[in-house]
């Protein structure tokens, strides 16, 4: 065995996102793929590791045989939207002991053009078998478990409605400078509140859009950075955490296991929230963000809704916050944890264009933080990275 080898994110990419109708979730893996090694200026064969999930009864393997690779060390975890986070976290451990020299993470998912062309249904229950088939009768959809634990905390700690609406409205204001976010027309927090209900307290636009695209990461020991086209992002540390699947094994409906994921990513990079330049946290739901916040220690408990407010999340903010618009704006098609880590790299290689944050002195950030949330505050995978 090795000693511990230092891991970098060397390749980033995004397929083609938004409304696209005429691929399949393969080819957006395969296109995703393309460009991530075309971005780190590597060949494909030192690619020796592949991670994805959602697609193929034998996922990875259908993915690696897609895209004419045969890798000996694979991951297929899946942990919903946080499973990328985990995955880079598994992928990381491999390599920094010698078990993968470079790792790809690949995702693709044609959700919103399957809907539209009625090749299949949404279907937001999750099954009725195991655990859930206590709730599923109740009609308790994925929207209303976020629902709920959004209401608790407003009950708990008096966040508002006009709090959680401030999520989404600077989620736009960000995608607004984002030419690759589906929506990018500014909005208000009145013409958040005054959308149609979808699950109380949460309006249209407190939910995150439906939309194609896939994306690829691609992860590699020290030794090949000498080699790589652009400057390394490098993983200070990382951490991965459970919490429940049944509402009613859910201790705390205010605290989600990013509040655990967290703490031990800030305790293995050796830095701390107050470091952080940027943060890409998973926001299907506006509560998402504000919760998240707070349990990666932004904020105090139940301080999230005056911490969101006056403009703090926008890219010219105090901590911008999912930089490209979010899943509430940008893009989700599906599982939104790969497109985190893609748009902090990004932003920390200076990348991002006119939604490029700068800290003080215009300079570039130095240290960003993701962290994905999956299921209903199931699971959650948080990664701390620093610019090279």
């Amino acid at each position: 065995m090795p000693a511990a080898r230092k891991v970098a994110v060397v390749g980033v990419a995004l397929s083609d996102c938004g409304r696209v109708d005429d691929a399949t979730p393969y080819a957006l893996h395969a296109q995703a793929a393309r460009r991530a090694l075309a971005d780190s200026g590597l060949d494909r064969s030192v690619v020796d590791g592949l991670a994805s999930a959602g697609l193929g009864i034998l996922a990875p393997v259908e993915v690696a045989e897609y895209l004419g690779l045969r890798p000996t060390w694979v991951d297929s975890t899946a942990v919903g939207g946080s499973t990328w986070e985990v995955m880079a976290a598994h992928a990381a451990e491999a390599i920094a002991a010698g078990h993968a020299n470079a790792v790809l993470l690949v995702y693709g998912s044609t959700a919103r053009a399957d809907i539209k062309a009625k090749r299949r249904t949404a279907n937001l229950s999750f099954g009725a078998r195991g655990p859930l088939q206590f709730e599923v009768p109740y009609g308790h959809t994925l929207v209303s478990k976020y629902a709920m634990a959004a209401r608790r905390h407003m009950h708990e700690y008096g966040t508002t409605l006009k709090q959680l609406a401030e999520v989404a409205v600077q989620a736009r204001a960000n995608a607004g400078r984002n030419p690759d976010a589906m929506y990018r027309t500014p909005i208000t927090v009145d013409e958040v509140l005054s959308g149609p209900m979808i699950a109380d307290p949460f309006t249209k636009l407190h939910c995150c859009i439906r939309s194609d695209g896939g994306g690829a990461v691609l992860l590699a020991a020290e030794e090949y950075v000498a080699d790589t086209a652009k400057a390394p992002v490098w993983i200070l540390g990382s951490g991965t955490a459970v919490s429940h699947t049944t509402m009613s094994e859910w201790a705390d409906f205010t605290v989600s296991p990013a509040a655990v994921s967290g703490r031990i990513a800030f305790e293995r990079a050796g830095v701390t929230p107050a470091d952080i330049d940027l943060a890409e946290i998973y926001d299907a739901f506006t509560y998402m963000t504000l919760v998240t916040l707070e349990d990666l220690g932004f904020c105090a408990k139940g301080e999230g809704g005056a911490f969101v407010e006056k403009g703090r999340l926008t890219i010219d903010g105090e901590l911008p916050v999912n930089t490209d618009g979010g899943g509430l704006s940008a893009c989700h098609p599906g599982m939104r944890g790969l497109f985190l880590l893609i748009e902090a790299v990004r932003q920390l290689r200076g990348e991002a264009g006119d939604r490029q944050v700068r800290t003080s002195g215009g300079r570039l950030p130095r240290l960003a933080v993701a962290s994905g949330t999956g299921g209903w505050f199931c699971s959650s995978g948080t990664m701390i990275l620093e610019r090279g």
